[in-house]
């Protein structure tokens, strides 16, 4: 089954239910799909909602929750801070396992080996090769923190 229809599915589960949060955040997933596939449409692709489609839209959706808890932390709003770590929470069940930060450090070395990277200078060389690889399965902060200490050093 797709992820997509998984999601439908778990919707429909989590109406039944009555679990509140969860249908809204399924629901907000949902439609970030349906928009991304009717954009892919107007550029002329007769599409459907792909695993890589529904993929890239969890991974933004997931990024998005992060960086509002953030913000909600540095303002002191704990109350809204918790609420943005439940739907995370529910975000991040979807996503495929992510890479652990040795298994990302033996990527980018890879990488940095195989561009022959030297300097700061080469650094869109390296996260040219690295986030094909990683994608969906890493933050894209931590791979750049990443690449960026093992270029300086």
């Amino acid at each position: 089954m797709s992820l997509y229809n998984t999601i439908l599915d778990d919707l429909k589960t989590s109406m039944k239910a009555k679990d509140e949060l969860r249908t809204l955040v399924l629901r907000s997933l949902k439609a970030a799909m349906l928009e991304k596939e009717i954009s892919a449409r107007t550029e002329g692709k007769a599409v459907s909602v792909s695993d890589e489609m529904a993929t890239e839209v969890i991974v933004k959706a997931a990024k998005q929750r992060r960086d509002s808890i953030t913000q909600f932390d540095q303002a002191g709003r704990e109350d809204l801070a918790e609420n943005e770590r439940k739907e995370l929470a529910i975000i991040e069940s979807y996503l495929p396992e992510q890479l652990s930060e040795d298994d990302i450090r033996s990527i980018v070395d890879e990488a940095i080996q195989q561009t022959d990277a030297e300097s700061m200078r080469d650094m869109g060389k390296v996260m040219g090769k690295v986030m094909p690889k990683v994608k969906g399965k890493a933050d894209g902060g931590l791979v750049n923190s990443i690449v960026k200490e093992r270029l300086l050093s």
